[in-house]
């Protein structure tokens, strides 16, 4: 993954997972975190509030609106956007640092981020989850037993939208079974470490002693 800013190439992936509200992201990229190495979730910050059992720093960085657009001004975000009524950004420089050292870094964030990380890192992958029908998202979200039969209509017809962005993306798993949609995560990243341009960047020296005279 080349650096877009004229360093060294970046040793590490960055990947983009978006999906609609009730497509079980969040499930799925916490339990690939716990079962493939060197793959880190960047934690945003927000200025949404904080819910019960949520940690400053580990769930979100949550700030207020005032220094969130300082911030902004600042061009300290690599994507920021609003959802729900709250703002949401990813920090530039400790997704570059992850990269530089080799870790593989996934941004959970929609679609509207997605467009602005794409131009500016070029080598990222972009995975987009769907649920397997309609019918089955609707449950979901009715399952999480938080919102109001208006609050999810509202996120049953924001998520049909979504779900129209899948097309801008490299790759496209379904959740229907989580087991096959974790593997189905898993061995995208694996096949992504074996890549030509990866390798180059991670075994430079391995390379460069196999091919000396």
């Amino acid at each position: 993954m080349s650096s877009h800013d004229g360093q060294a190439p970046y040793s590490g992936t960055l990947y983009i997972i978006s999906a609609p509200s009730g497509a079980g992201k969040t499930s799925l990229v916490k339990a690939l975190v716990e079962s493939v190495a060197d793959i880190r979730v960047s934690v945003s910050h927000t200025t949404r509030q904080m819910r019960p059992g949520e940690i400053d720093g580990v769930n979100y960085n949550f700030v207020d609106i005032a220094t969130f657009e300082q911030m902004v001004a600042e061009d300290v975000f690599l994507e920021h956007a609003q959802v729900f009524d709250n703002y949401y950004g990813t920090s530039r420089v400790w997704v570059e640092q992850q990269l530089r050292e080799g870790v593989d870094v996934i941004l959970e964030i929609d679609w509207q981020g997605a467009e602005q990380v794409r131009p500016r890192m070029p080598g990222c992958v972009p995975v987009f989850i769907l649920p397997p029908s309609r019918e089955e998202l609707i449950r979901r979200l009715r399952d999480r037993g938080q919102d109001s039969d208006e609050v999810i209509q509202r996120r049953f017809s924001d998520a049909v939208t979504d779900m129209s962005h899948y097309t801008e993306y490299d790759y496209v798993v379904i959740n229907d079974d989580f087991d096959e949609a974790l593997t189905d995560l898993a061995a995208i990243m694996r096949a992504r470490r074996q890549c030509r341009e990866v390798q180059k960047a991670r075994q430079g020296e391995l390379i460069r002693s196999l091919l000396s005279e």
